[in-house]
């Protein structure tokens, strides 16, 4: 019974975490091409970036669309399409970026862009490229390492217990999230080269995502409701 309740405890950890990650994906990357939900180009937008906006637009139309109203956003887009002029920003542009985007964007954090001058604003009125690749490597090294240690491991442990017919089913379910991971990863270089592996960025999560249900729901099912018998064990 111990045992029932410390891994119970720890599915229910790994399975609510999971799901705000997911969240987090849908966050970060829904709304990138100016429609509800996630889709594949929103993906390709993400990582090849968008041939049609610069960094700035895609920023406001995507993960950014819900920080300001949208008389605001419209003032800065249209700003960036007259050409970005220093005068228009120091009479109209200033006044929003300080109220609405400097309390995140102050230059404190490295990892996001710095707007507290006309500079570094105009940098991202140029034509979006997607995600550069320092912060790709910065990002895969991050989530190479943490996804296996922080989710995968643990729950493979635990689904190491579960009873199967066929051990080799068994086998591939645990590497399958491991496979998953560097599908994804690799995906997110591939697609700065062809926007065609926007599609296996998707499936590589959507993979990983259903080897963790899979694996959660099974655990889950043995821990409390599951009788052994020799179909399944090795009993005689």
């Amino acid at each position: 019974m111990s045992a029932k309740i410390f891994f119970t405890c720890i599915l229910a950890t790994l399975g609510v975490g999971y799901i705000f990650a997911m969240i987090q994906v849908f966050e970060v990357h829904a709304g990138r091409d100016g429609k509800p939900g996630l889709s594949v180009q929103d993906i390709k937008i993400a990582y090849s970036g968008n041939k049609s906006d610069t960094r700035l637009e895609a920023a406001l139309k995507g993960p950014m669309q819900s920080m300001l109203p949208e008389n605001e956003r419209a003032s800065i887009i249209n700003w960036v399409r007259s050409g970005s002029q220093r005068e228009e920003y120091e009479s109209k542009i200033s006044k929003i970026i300080g109220e609405r985007c400097l309390i995140c964007h102050d230059g404190s954090d490295p990892h996001r862009p710095n707007l507290t001058n006309f500079e570094n604003i105009k940098e991202l009125s140029k034509m979006d490229t997607g995600t550069s690749i320092a912060t790709l490597v910065r990002v895969s090294h991050i989530h190479m390492l943490g996804i296996p240690a922080a989710i995968f491991i643990p729950l493979g442990f635990i689904f190491l217990f579960v009873h199967t017919k066929k051990k080799r089913a068994k086998a591939i379910a645990l590497a399958v999230p491991f496979i998953a991971i560097f599908l994804d990863i690799a995906s997110w270089y591939l697609t700065k080269v062809s926007d065609i592996f926007a599609f296996t960025v998707m499936f590589g999560g959507a993979l990983m995502a259903i080897s963790f249900a899979y694996q959660w729901f099974t655990c889950i099912y043995q821990i409390w409701w599951f009788e052994c018998d020799s179909d399944y064990c090795d009993i005689p």
